[in-house]
């Protein structure tokens, strides 16, 4: 039978890449008997790490998910990528999430990306633990690491835990809730009394965390008031709902690669992370009402679940995963998807445990699960009974901020990149593909380098085709500043028939892409034939006389010309209006123009004055600022070809802290350094 929603946790494991996320679900697991042993990022052997290029790069790249079962409880975790390129997936995992764990390194600083995932949680309103790992490290800097928290989150921030240091490693730990202390020995954690020398320090984050449980809720207040003091019982009671309500952040301490004081992570997320019944009830939209209503966790429901993450695989084909909200699922049932209109029979349901799916006869509301073979349901998408249709917000995913161009390994293979893409794409939501007509290249944009790159060996792995990655071109246009007269005669002569076509031309600047006008008269140029010079033109706008970029802003007119009875033909009109674009564009005062970018900038205050400088230096204009969720926002034009790979230089300029949006704004003359390397190339 299915596990009840009262006794699931799911949790996402969250942080940034290299503080040990990955090690610490395989500790978890070790330790709730989901496998016999402890497999090592190292040595490419951890289940929840199991991608050809997460083995490959040491790095987590997916969302993973896998479970087990501690005190009775079933604990599901969500292994999120912590590298910037792959926040799509962190994405996926914090939708399908009821808490997290925040794991940092015992550094004695607030790491890379810590800040912005607690504040993302705190936006979620996401149960949040922060365990500090590490502590097995030489010279582990636990005081310093609290003490860096509490500088940016010190009114939320509850450490229960007071680490037991010899010889600068932790040894074992007083939890200032029981009042008890434990250290570790070969067998396993071992109750010893609290050393004399923490005694004082126990009672002060005692003090402290009676605080924190009194403000979590009125009538403990009021006794606190009164009494100065609370129970143990409700001093727990007081966390756990500062918890819940994402007012309190406990901390604690231990090493996931040594598997020391896990455990009491893991007995912690039991007794104070929101079971799957106990969270929110999820609003959504219901179909037939066209009304928001919400959906409770409730296993006699009408099922309501959510597909939070896809993946394609090569032998089992296209795999969904579940997050179930209400009702039960088993196999066998037809579902409804609000979004496609079309229903889809559920055939095997499984447990995820990485790559591995072990095959269950059912799931409950509350749980995670994988279904196979979805015919018309994506990422997003919801499926419910048909008879309470109800419809889910979809997942929110960031958009591409870097932007490369592709080509084929072998000649070609186009076709197949664009297939393989597109199989991709039905994984990953954070990267898009289009062709520029104006640079004729196939554009790939994702998250970042390292993102596209990943993209680009997946291929390779999955679809056996090669995809090469460089800078693109920047999409230049040209024009003209000036009017200027040509004439275009074209005259061959080859035996019997032969060619003329001649015209006179005016070309003036235009506020708009083209005009073509005709000015003839007496017949000089024959009505049959102004087509033919118009035509002539327009394939000619295509490439410009300055660097061979598109031409805009140009007003062509036909004023007079001459034929011949004869020979004369629309192919002899075009290739005469070609000769004539080319005199008559070079008169003209031809100009480069480049494109330029509206952009927002959202970074901590603290790098305001690095990235206007860098702005500037990059020939952009700032156009004001802005406070938003506490960051500056800075708004600025800057042109394309200054910002090809700016979202890895913002990133280098922050630590990772700031993000950016970009979007085409107009056309403007590039200056003169950028036309001479531009049409020096």
């Amino acid at each position: 039978m299915s596990i009840s929603a009262k006794d699931i946790r799911n949790i996402a494991v969250i942080g940034h890449s290299g503080e040990g996320k990955t090690t610490l679900c395989e500790a978890i697991l070790f330790n709730g008997g989901t496998i016999d042993r402890m497999g090592k990022v190292a040595d490419g052997n951890t289940v929840m790490d199991y991608d050809e290029q997460e083995i490959q790069r040491k790095i987590s790249v997916n969302l993973s998910c896998a479970s087990t079962v501690w005190k009775g409880v079933k604990i599901n975790l969500l292994d999120l990528p912590g590298f910037y390129d792959f926040e799509g997936e962190r994405h996926e995992g914090l939708s399908a999430a009821g808490g997290a764990v925040l794991v940092i390194g015992a550094n004695g600083v607030l790491p890379i990306g810590a800040e912005s995932i607690v504040d993302y949680c705190l936006r979620l309103s996401m149960p949040l633990v922060i365990f500090i790992n590490g502590m097995d490290k030489d010279n582990a800097d636990y005081v310093g690491t609290v003490a860096a928290l509490k500088e940016k989150y010190r009114s939320k921030l509850a450490p229960i835990q007071i680490p037991i240091m010899r010889e600068g490693k932790m040894q074992g730990y007083v939890n200032a809730l029981s009042g008890r202390a434990f250290e570790f020995t070969q067998t396993g954690p071992e109750e010893i009394p609290v050393p004399e020398n923490m005694q004082e320090e126990l009672a002060a984050m005692q003090a402290q965390l009676t605080e924190t449980a009194a403000e979590n809720d009125d009538i403990l207040l009021d006794k606190y008031f009164e009494e100065g003091s609370l129970t143990r019982d409700e001093m727990i009671h007081g966390i756990r709902r500062g918890i819940a309500t994402m007012n309190t952040i406990p901390v604690m301490a231990g090493s996931a690669l040594q598997n020391r004081w896990v455990i009491n992570l893991m007995n912690e997320i039991v007794k104070y992370m929101p079971a799957a019944a106990d969270l929110n009830p999820v609003l959504a939209t219901d179909v037939k009402a066209d009304r928001l209503v919400n959906v409770v966790c409730d296993a006699e429901g009408p099922f309501a679940a959510q597909v939070f993450k896809t993946v394609i695989d090569p032998y089992a084909g296209k795999i969904s995963y579940l997050k179930i909200y209400r009702g039960g699922l088993k196999s066998g049932m037809t579902l409804f998807n609000p979004r496609t209109e079309q229903e889809e029979k559920i055939g095997l349901i499984y447990q995820i445990r990485g790559k591995k799916l072990e095959s269950v006869s059912e799931a409950a509301a509350g749980d995670i699960v994988a279904v196979g073979k979805l015919s018309a349901t994506a990422t997003g998408d919801t499926l419910c009974d048909k008879n309470t249709p109800v419809l889910f917000e979809n997942i929110r995913f960031p958009k591409p901020v870097l932007t490369m161009a592709v080509s084929a390994e072998k000649k070609g293979e186009e076709d197949k990149i664009f297939q393989g893409l597109q199989k991709l794409g039905e994984e990953d939501y954070t990267f898009s593909v289009r062709e520029s007509s104006l640079a004729g290249e196939t554009l790939l944009s994702g998250q970042g380098e390292i993102h596209l790159d990943v993209l680009a060996k997946k291929l390779k792995n999955k679809f056996g085709v090669g995809m090469v990655l460089r800078t693109p071109s920047v999409e230049y246009k040209e024009t003209i500043r000036a009017t200027a007269t040509a004439e275009g005669k074209y005259k061959k002569q080859s035996g019997g028939h032969g060619q003329y076509g001649h015209c006179k031309m005016r070309f003036e600047p235009y506020d708009g892409d083209f005009v073509f006008e005709e000015e003839v008269v007496g017949g000089s140029v024959p009505k049959q034939y102004i087509p033919a010079v118009e035509k002539g033109i327009r394939e000619c706008l295509g490439s410009g006389v300055l660097a061979g970029y598109p031409v805009t802003g140009l007003k062509a007119v036909l004023y007079d010309g001459s034929y011949h009875e004869v020979d004369s033909s629309e192919m002899a009109f075009k290739a005469a209006a070609n000769i004539a674009f080319k005199e008559g564009l070079k008169n003209a005062k031809p100009i480069l123009l480049e494109p330029v970018m509206k952009m927002k900038v959202i970074i901590p205050e603290e790098y305001f004055g690095a990235v206007m400088g860098d702005i500037v230096k990059r020939r952009g204009r700032i156009m004001g600022t802005d406070i938003a969720e506490g960051k500056t926002v800075l708004s600025a034009e800057v042109p394309q070809g200054e910002i090809l790979k700016y979202a890895t230089d913002l990133r280098g300029l922050t630590q990772g802290k700031g993000r950016f949006i970009a979007e085409f704004c107009r056309y403007e003359e590039a200056p003169e350094a950028v036309v001479a390397k531009v049409v020096g190339k």
